[in-house]
């Protein structure tokens, strides 16, 4: 057996740390199934990790970053009313001056526009990199709500006998509609708000930090006995990500590892008829295909797989075979009725 090398080593906490591509996520893996020193290394870093599940990164506060700009803008601006004191005062001097005094002034006036081009590419500096921070920040939160969900969801498994919180599906019934409607309720969500509804996972877990129209529903209003009459989400505003819609086969087996189970908002289902009684029919455009999720400002899409890891992916087709996860197969005009026709389809909607 090789020994591993210090890239090959660096390679395996990378994958541990979750901050790997495609490629490499690929080459970490079959370096662990086929070495017992780097089966033995995963093992070891991700116990050392493993305390970290418990925590929750901090969104940096919108006043600390709006204020911090301020006084920078404030510090520019009065460099700049300054320079024009002084050219307004020099200008209205009527004493006759050296030519020493003019040189000494050319530096100060110098000297002043330094400063303001110096505190100008700072600002922006620091407003691009506050920016930054801030989508991450955003980023790492929502990828730590789902992978709650994940937790919520293999404890319910485990409460279950193995198997995925599920809801009856009508022949031909309408996934979209998202609400407590009764008998009429056919929604891809009611199988998650289980979930809440027995205390596995938390209800404002379900709407992503990202997404502004996301309404966050508090536990003191999900009270006994209120909370047991419901049978779905209030309304589409309390879950602001995308659920697989499992086909009649996927359902009767255990999904596990890299399979999609939850995403960031489908971008092809942004905006339903407010009215149940009006009909869907949305037609695929090159943009529709093109576009990734509003959650992150379409930059990616945050995805929970069935082994309960979760990661930021700059694309929405992921896997060997290409699957698009926002999308079935074949299918150019949606009724909101579809189902995927074999397992290795995933499709997450709404």
């Amino acid at each position: 057996m090789a020994k591993l090398t210090n890239p090959q080593k660096e390679l395996i906490f990378d994958y541990c740390a979750g901050i790997t591509s495609e490629e490499q996520t690929a080459e970490a893996k079959k370096l662990i199934s086929s070495n017992p020193e780097a089966a033995e290394i995963h093992s070891k870093i991700t116990s050392a990790f493993s305390p970290l599940d418990a925590l929750e990164p901090d969104i940096c506060p919108d006043e600390l970053v709006e204020g911090t700009v301020w006084r920078l803008s404030n510090a520019a601006r009065s460099s700049q009313l300054r320079l024009q004191q002084l050219l307004k005062d020099e200008q209205v001097r009527t004493v006759s001056a050296k030519t020493w005094y003019w040189k000494d002034l050319a530096k100060r006036v110098a000297n002043a526009a330094v400063f303001m081009i110096v505190g100008g590419i700072l600002i922006s500096t620091y407003n691009v990199g506050m920016n930054v921070a801030r989508q991450k920040s955003i980023d790492n939160s929502c990828k730590w709500q789902l992978g709650r969900m994940g937790s919520g969801i293999n404890n319910y498994k485990a409460d279950h006998n193995g198997q995925m919180p599920v809801a009856a599906m009508t022949p031909g019934a309408s996934w979209w509609k998202i609400g407590d409607r009764g008998a009429e309720n056919n929604s891809n969500t009611r199988h998650m708000w289980r979930l809440v509804k027995e205390g596995y996972v938390e209800p404002g877990d379900f709407v992503c930090p990202g997404r502004k129209q996301g309404l966050r529903v508090e536990k003191v209003y999900l009270s006994i006995p209120y909370i047991e009459d419901l049978n779905d989400f209030p309304d589409r505003r309390y879950v602001t990500y995308s659920l697989r819609i499992m086909c009649k086969k996927t359902l009767q087996e255990k999904m596990a590892g890299q399979h999609p189970l939850i995403a960031d908002l489908n971008p092809l289902f942004e905006i339903l008829p407010h009215n149940y009684n009006s009909p869907l029919n949305l037609k695929l455009t090159k943009a529709l295909l093109e576009a990734n999720s509003i959650n992150h400002g379409r930059r990616g899409q945050n995805i929970l797989f069935c082994d309960g890891s979760a990661r930021f992916v700059r694309k929405r087709v992921i896997g060997i075979i290409k699957d698009d996860i926002f999308t079935l197969r074949d299918t150019q005009v949606y009724k909101g009725d579809e189902l995927p026709s074999c397992e290795a389809d995933a499709f997450l909607a709404p």
